[in-house]
């Protein structure tokens, strides 16, 4: 038997492992990995760059990624940007491949293997298996002459001074390189393919990305019977129910034809009741009303509601949304706009 470990968990007290890690320690690492990103960006061959990004850009098929470890780990999450671009792409697992998945591959398909050393077994074995299927292979690795890059039909050499890690193996640094090439490349075929922010927005419909790109105030408003609706000519403690009822913190002042006059806020209301006492009780609602009020547009971006909603001097929880004709049509919340996701 070995012998136990030091200490019963088997690590040293918390107050020793914060002696170890101090400020100046954590800035000498980034420090370092700063210098090998530099390594990586002052020494990466563009002309490789450009004949894979083109080789993307023109696959009639699927732009399949592969990798193992932790190279497989940012080969599935550059197959899932290029996919939020509206590009054909999918991670393939290599052992998954091998065993019935490579049945998915054609002659229009791009393989990208992503590799650190270039000598991973299951991405060389698969190699021979995706070129029978036609497919274009690819390799992305950081390791001059490997073993990978001889058979695949193109490869790009990412630059590699060494890992961040003290023993040159944990990779930390190999990997972010992989990362950022993988996405910098992707930016570059969504300039290439003219992607436009509605398309974007079109391929994130359930995310704040895209919830702030396509969602417009007609679609987060309230309206018809939702709508806090009084005369100027009411008294205020008559409305007291309808200002309080609606969940919108005010009224919405309206003449005969449904033209917004001005609005009342709860707000008005204390203010109201703590100017006039008793007095308020004869007071009209058009009579302390305020008849600037900010509105918006049905049309108008709900993001944008919210930013006038914020605007200065004062910020406001509601915007009343009026037509053409200043004809009152809904009202937007500021809780309305949080409870949608912007």
């Amino acid at each position: 038997m070995g012998s136990l470990p030091a200490f019963p968990n088997g690590y040293p007290p918390k107050q020793r492992i914060n002696r170890l890690i101090d400020e100046t320690t954590l800035a000498d690492l980034f420090k370092s990995q700063q210098n090998h990103l530099n390594f990586f960006f002052d020494r990466i061959d563009h002309s490789q760059t450009l004949a894979f990004t083109r080789t993307l850009l023109d696959a009639s098929g699927t732009v399949f990624f592969t990798g193992v470890g932790k190279s497989g780990f940012v080969a599935h999450k550059i197959s899932q940007t290029l996919v939020s671009l509206g590009i054909r792409s999918a991670f393939l697992s290599p052992v998954d491949a091998l065993h019935g998945d490579i049945g998915i591959l054609s002659d229009r398909d791009v393989l990208v293997l992503l590799s650190k050393s270039g000598a991973t077994e299951e991405l060389i074995r698969l190699v021979p298996c995706a070129r029978a299927k036609g497919a274009c292979l690819i390799a992305v690795t950081s390791v001059e002459g490997n073993a990978l890059s001889v058979v695949c039909d193109m490869t790009v050499h990412l630059p590699l001074e060494r890992e961040l890690c003290p023993f040159n193996l944990a990779p930390v640094t190999s990997t972010a390189i992989q990362m950022v090439f993988g996405d910098t490349v992707a930016i570059a075929l969504m300039a290439a393919r003219n992607l436009t922010k509605d398309e974007y927005a079109a391929n994130h419909p359930a995310g704040k990305i895209g919830k702030s790109l396509i969602f417009k105030v007609r679609d987060v408003m309230k309206k018809d019977e939702e709508l806090p609706i009084c005369r100027e000519s009411d008294l205020i403690m008559d409305q007291l129910v309808e200002l309080t009822s609606k969940g919108c913190g005010c009224l919405l002042v309206i003449d005969d034809d449904r033209r917004l006059i001005g609005t009342f806020t709860d707000g008005d209301l204390r203010r109201t009741l703590k100017a006039s006492g008793e007095g308020i009780f004869k007071l009209t609602v058009g009579k302390m009303c305020n008849r600037n009020p900010r509105t918006i547009g049905p049309d108008a971006m709900a993001v944008d509601a919210m930013k006038k909603m914020e605007a200065p001097p004062s910020p406001v929880q509601f915007l009343p949304v009026i037509d053409d004709d200043n004809i009152v049509i809904g009202i937007v919340t500021l809780h309305g706009l949080v409870s949608a996701g912007l």
